[in-house]
């Protein structure tokens, strides 16, 4: 008997000795505001939105040990409209859009499958003032949502900030330098070979900070429909930290590369001024020049630019909590210029 209680207590010992190498969390961000919201060409709508500095969203994320220098993990995430209380970005948005993958890491780097970002999503959030803002960042704007007044969307990047049934390798990191290589099946048997693939770049040693990215879709996300042709982006940037203001700047170029009806060339500029111990002043002003032919190289449908310039002030109120305030002006070729006005409070947890 005493033998039985020995192993009993040994066995109890090493399952929670497991159990303390395995972490399961819940997490995520609730972010919104108030504004009165107009773009180039549109009409003012006064609203309660959500999302104006960051999209709000939820999950579960684990890790485990399992020794040798190996882990395992998975993230799920959902993004949810905190004004309406509705799940999803827009209507039937994928339910796990911000995450759902497993993944296994070691010395040699990490492996994920499953949805998670894609490669345009760091580079661009990291590398302007007003991170991930789909609300009042320029160059989120120019290259994530659709533009507004036009049937055609110019917008630069080839196919959302997250891409579903893919292969993501991100290498261990190399004096401040990570790269990850990413790699979406289609998945239709009458189009086996349409894929996405892409990679990017970023470094970041002391005050200097430098990415790249280049992606080429013929997948559209996170619908998975195939795009009609294919298309393909690249990116370059840089940050630098002179300790009184940090100063952004980035450049990259989009195009249908199987056809001559589609090139934009994008340049942003950014700047974020620390203020007070608590908070900061961001200014960022981005400009998109496109070019747009009918069909098989016929006349041009449209030639012109869009400039958007936002400046705001976005003060901590705790490591989690911070209200923010942005005035946003944005410009169209041959339309009217409309100004947003936003002002709200993100938590997270």
């Amino acid at each position: 008997m005493k033998k039985t209680f020995i192993a009993c207590g040994a066995a109890l010992a090493c399952l929670s000795a497991a159990h303390a190498q395995s972490n399961v969390q819940v997490t995520g961000l609730a972010d919104a505001y108030v504004g009165s919201m107009k773009l180039a060409g549109q009409e003012r709508t006064n609203q309660v939105g959500s999302g104006g500095m960051t999209t709000s969203w939820w999950g579960v994320q684990g890790t485990e040990d399992l020794g040798s220098g190996l882990k395992v993990g998975f993230n799920l995430g959902a993004f949810f409209r905190l004004d309406e209380g509705t799940p999803g970005r827009f209507n039937g948005d994928t339910f796990f859009a911000r995450d759902a993958n497993v993944w296994l890491g070691g010395n040699f780097g990490t492996v994920r499958l499953g949805r998670s970002m894609a490669p345009n999503f760091l580079p661009t959030i990291l590398f302007n003032p007003f991170g991930d803002s789909f609300t009042v960042s320029p160059l989120v704007l120019h290259g994530n949502t659709p533009w507004p007044s036009f049937a055609q969307d110019y917008r630069t990047t080839a196919a959302d900030t997250g891409w579903s049934n893919q292969i993501t390798y991100t290498t261990p990191k190399f004096g401040g330098l990570t790269a990850n290589v990413h790699y979406q099946f289609g998945e239709k048997a009458e189009a086996n070979s349409k894929k996405n693939v892409a990679a990017n770049l970023l470094y970041q040693q002391g005050a200097l900070g430098l990415t790249a990215f280049i992606e080429r879709a013929q997948v559209n996300n996170p619908s998975l429909a195939l795009l009609p042709y294919t298309k393909q982006n690249w990116m370059l940037g840089g940050s630098y930290d002179l300790s009184v203001a940090k100063l952004f700047a980035t450049y990259g170029q989009s195009k249908n590369r199987n056809s001559d009806t589609y090139e934009g060339k994008t340049f942003s500029l950014g700047v974020d001024v620390p203020v007070t111990k608590a908070g900061s002043i961001k200014a960022a002003f981005a400009q998109t020049k496109v070019e747009a032919r009918a069909v098989n190289g016929g006349p041009l449908v449209f030639d012109g630019k869009r400039s958007t310039t936002s400046i705001g002030y976005d003060h901590n109120l705790s490591k989690r909590t911070d209200v923010y305030g942005v005035v946003m002006n944005d410009r169209v070729t041959g339309l009217k210029s409309g100004t947003s006005v936003i002002a709200g409070i993100r938590h997270r947890f």
